[in-house]
């Protein structure tokens, strides 16, 4: 590529990282073009897809998710503890940007998302804390990384749609864990 394609590419995803915090992943993508001081032309010449643009987004974002579940993995407590320590982590990163929780927890399940690669951290991560739980025999039988995660995401939905405060949200998430829990 490039190095004044490169720029503009670089340009537009640190814009966009802005405009979809102020507005949410649905704001105008004009609007992304018109700050980063392109035209819409390049900017879907570079990202073909909202989605894409997305993924691009979301690329420290997984190193992120990653360092989290390092600390869930060992993280001491009981394991109720723990669970809601992840569940409280992995709402506030998929929380980062208005309409993130229902974006990402709907490509959970779409392979032909651009995004699912990335979002297929999230279940690895999750699988990480499902295997240690598991290993303390704390989980009930048949619980698995997806249902975490859609479970949670669900919460996280809802909260980002009702823009319920952390501390509306925390008791939901004991629900899940209660239920999840032996």
């Amino acid at each position: 590529m490039r190095a004044d394609a490169q720029r503009n590419r670089d340009r537009i995803v640190e814009v966009a990282r802005v405009v979809f915090r102020e507005q949410g992943y649905d704001a105008s993508l004009d609007e992304v073009a018109k700050r980063a001081g392109v035209g819409p032309g390049t900017l879907y010449r570079h990202f073909p897809q909202r989605e894409n643009l997305i993924d691009a987004i979301m690329q420290s974002w997984v190193d992120r998710v990653t360092d989290a579940a390092d600390k869930a993995v060992v993280a001491e407590g009981s394991p109720r503890d723990v669970l809601l320590g992840w569940f409280e982590a992995y709402v506030a990163l998929i929380s980062l940007h208005k309409g993130g929780p229902a974006k990402i927890t709907s490509a959970l399940g779409d392979t032909d998302s651009p995004i699912a690669t990335k979002c297929r951290t999230l279940t690895a991560a999750t699988e990480r804390i499902v295997e240690r739980l598991a290993a303390e025999d704390a989980l009930r039988d048949g619980v698995d990384a997806v249902q975490l995660c859609r479970l949670v995401g669900g919460v996280a939905t809802v909260a980002d749609q009702g823009d319920l405060a952390p501390d509306v949200v925390r008791p939901l998430l004991g629900v899940v864990a209660d239920g999840l829990l032996r």
